[in-house]
C-alpha cells in the first residue's frame, strides 16, 4: 500500500489510555504510576516543568520507550508498541521537540522516510510532493517540498515535522512545544487547523509551557511534577495561577527590573552584512550598539537575520562586509575561541547543535573551551580535582538537575541543558553576552532562573543581546528594543515608552516613525 493510500485511510482513535505507566532511567524514576487518557474530539493539554516526565511518558506512547510497568489501552485494547511504527500504524504521530529530521536529505524525502512508495523500488518524489503541497496549502504551512533540511529555518523545520505528521495520516497527534518557533498570526493559524481536525474527530496531546495558549486551546489539562500526576482538570475551570501553583509547588516571583547607568559601547555593529544557507543575503547593513549594563532585545518575525547575526557575533558565520567591535577591538575575522577570550559570550539558538556535545558528560560540557585555562590545569596537565570542584560548584548554583556530572547531556531535559549552556557561558564573566533563544522550549520555573541571571548579569555591567521570538521575553527584560526586519534594524525603541502595537507593526516593516503615527 503506497504512503498517500494508508495516509487517506487511517483509522481514528476514540480513545487512548496509559495506565500506573512507571519509566526509570539510571538514577531517576520518570515516570511514578502515571495515569492519563485522550478522547477522541479533545485537546488535551499536559504540562510540567523540564524534567517533570512529560516527554518520556509521550515517547512511551509513540513506542521509542516501553514502559517498565504499566499499560496502554487503544480503544479498550492493550497494545504494546516496541517501535515508533507500531505506533504509526496505530494512528499515532508525534511532532519533537527536538527536530527528528535527517539534515541532508530533502523535506519530501523526510516526510517519506521508512513508508514504502508506490513506484518500489524507485521513490515517488512527485507524488510524495504534491502532497505535501496540498497539506502546506490546507494547513497554511508553507515550505518547499525540493529543499535541503540544512537549508531550513528552525521555524521551517518545525513545518516539515507538522507535516510529516499529518502526511502519515496521524489520528491522535501529540505536539512537544509546537507553537514555539512560530509568530503570533501562525499559532493563530495552527490553532485554527487544531480546533478544526478536533471537530473531525481527532485527538490532541498540546505540551506547552505558554499557559495562555493552554487556556485557549484545550479541552482537559494534566499537570506532572516530579513525574506523578497532581492533577487533571477542566481546563475552562482553572486559572493561570491555579496551573502555576500545580506545575511549581509554589507562587511565582514578579520580574520589575530597575533601569541602571549605562556605561560606555561595549558590543559595535557597523554596516554588516553576511549570506545566508542559500547564498541570499540576510543581514543588509545592519548597525547597532550596546552599552555595558543594558540588555538590547532583538525582536523580529523568524527569517529576518536574527540566527545569522548571533553567528556572526559568535565566529559561527563569514562576515561579507562591515564590521564588529568588542571594546573598541575588531573581531571580524577572529575565531570564537579568541572572541571567548576576548569577553565574548554565546548561548545559541539550537542547544544541541551548537551549545553542547550530546554525548559529552555535563562535567565535560562545562569545560568546552575552558579546559585549557591556567585555572584547571597544573603545567601540562589538567587538573581533574579541580575542574569537578568547580563543575559541580556550577550546578548547584545553576540548579541544573542531573543524576550526576558523569551523565551524557543528551539524558537531560532541555531546560537543565539550557541552564548548563548558562551557567558555562556566565562562569566566564563575560563583557558581552549574545543570548538567542534563550528559554526556547523551557518550563516556566527554568524561564524564570534565566531570566534573573540575565538581568543580574545586566547589572554587573555585561552589555546583553537578547534575541527572542517571545514578544513578552523582549519587553520584560529589555532596556532598549531594536527591531529587525529583512536583514536591517527598523527602529530602536525605548521598553517604557513603546507600545506592543508598535513594535508589531515595524516587525511587519512598517518604519518607526509610521508605526508611531497610526498607534497615536
Amino acid at each position: 500500500m503506497s504512503a498517500e493510500v494508508k495516509a487517506q485511510n487511517q483509522q481514528v482513535i476514540k480513545n487512548v489510555e496509559m495506565r500506573q505507566i512507571i519509566k526509570r532511567f539510571p538514577g531517576v524514576l520518570a515516570n511514578n504510576r502515571v495515569c492519563f487518557d485522550v478522547h477522541a474530539g479533545e485537546v488535551h493539554a499536559l504540562l510540567g516543568e523540564n524534567g517533570a516526565g512529560k516527554s518520556t511518558l509521550m515517547r512511551q506512547l509513540y513506542g521509542l520507550y516501553k514502559p517498565d510497568e504499566g499499560e496502554i489501552i487503544i480503544d479498550g485494547k492493550p497494545v504494546v508498541f516496541h517501535s515508533p511504527a507500531d505506533a504509526i500504524r496505530a494512528g499515532i504521530g508525534m511532532i519533537h521537540q527536538h527536530f527528528m529530521l535527517v539534515p541532508t536529505l530533502t523535506v519530501a524525502e523526510n516526510v517519506i522516510l521508512g513508508l514504502k512508495s508506490a513506484r518500489e523500488p524507485l521513490l515517488d518524489l512527485a507524488t510524495v510532493s504534491r502532497k505535501i503541497n496540498e497539506l502546506s496549502a490546507s494547513y497554511g504551512l508553507k515550505i518547499d517540498p525540493s529543499a535541503c533540511v540544512w537549508q531550513l529555518s528552525v521555524g521551517e523545520q518545525q513545518r516539515v515535522e507538522i507535516i510529516k505528521a499529518l502526511y502519515r495520516g496521524a489520528s491522535l497527534i501529540i505536539l512537544d512545544e509546537p507553537t514555539a518557533v512560530l509568530t503570533p498570526q501562525e499559532v493563530k493559524d495552527l490553532f485554527a487547523t487544531l480546533k478544526h481536525m478536533v471537530r473531525e474527530g481527532h485527538s490532541l496531546v498540546f505540551i506547552s509551557h505558554k499557559l495562555h495558549e493552554v487556556m485557549e486551546i484545550s479541552d482537559r489539562v494534566t499537570v506532572l511534577r516530579d513525574g506523578q500526576v497532581i492533577g487533571t482538570h477542566l481546563t475552562k475551570e482553572m486559572t493561570r495561577n491555579d496551573l502555576v501553583k500545580m506545575m511549581v509547588g509554589r507562587e511565582m516571583k514578579s520580574l520589575s527590573p530597575q533601569p541602571i547607568s549605562t556605561g560606555p559601547v561595549r558590543l559595535k555593529i557597523d554596516n554588516l552584512h553576511t549570506l545566508g544557507d542559500r547564498g541570499t543575503e540576510m543581514l543588509r547593513g545592519l548597525n547597532l550598539e550596546i552599552h555595558g549594563g543594558e540588555i538590547v532585545g532583538l525582536a523580529g518575525v523568524s527569517g529576518n537575520g536574527q540566527r545569522e547575526l548571533a553567528e556572526c557575533l559568535s565566529g559561527l558565520r563569514k562576515v561579507t562586509a562591515g564590521q564588529i567591535e568588542l571594546d573598541q577591538s575588531d573581531i571580524t575575522s577572529i575565531p570564537l575561541k579568541n572572541r571567548v577570550q576576548s569577553g565574548l559570550s554565546y548561548i545559541p539558538e539550537e542547544r544541541m547543535r551548537d551549545g553542547a556535545i550530546r554525548e559529552f558528560s555535563v562535567q565535560e560540557n562545562l569545560f568546552l573551551q575552558d579546559h585549557a585555562s591556567p585555572q584547571f590545569t597544573r603545567g601540562i596537565f589538567l587538573d581533574f580535582r579541580r575542574m569537578e570542584i568547580f563543575a559541580a560548584k556550577m550546578i548547584k548554583d545553576f540548579t541544573v538537575k542531573t543524576p550526576s556530572l558523569d551523565t551524557p547531556v543528551k539524558n537531560l531535559s532541555g531546560g537543565n541543558i539550557q541552564k548548563l549552556i548558562l551557567a558555562r557561558e556566565l562562569a566566564r564573566q563575560p563583557k558581552v553576552l549574545i543570548a538567542a533563544q534563550p528559554t526556547r522550549g523551557v518550563d516556566i520555573g527554568a524561564t524564570e532562573y534565566i531570566h534573573e541571571r540575565l538581568l543580574s548579569q545586566r547589572d554587573a555591567g555585561t552589555a546583553i543581546l537578547l534575541i527572542s521570538e517571545d514578544l513578552d521575553e523582549i519587553c520584560t527584560l529589555s532596556d532598549r528594543i531594536a527591531i529587525i526586519y529583512e536583514g536591517n534594524i527598523m527602529g530602536i525603541v525605548d521598553r517604557n515608552t513603546a507600545t506592543v502595537e508598535q513594535i508589531g507593526l515595524m516587525m511587519a516593516g512598517i518604519p518607526m516613525d509610521e508605526a508611531v503615527q497610526r498607534t497615536t
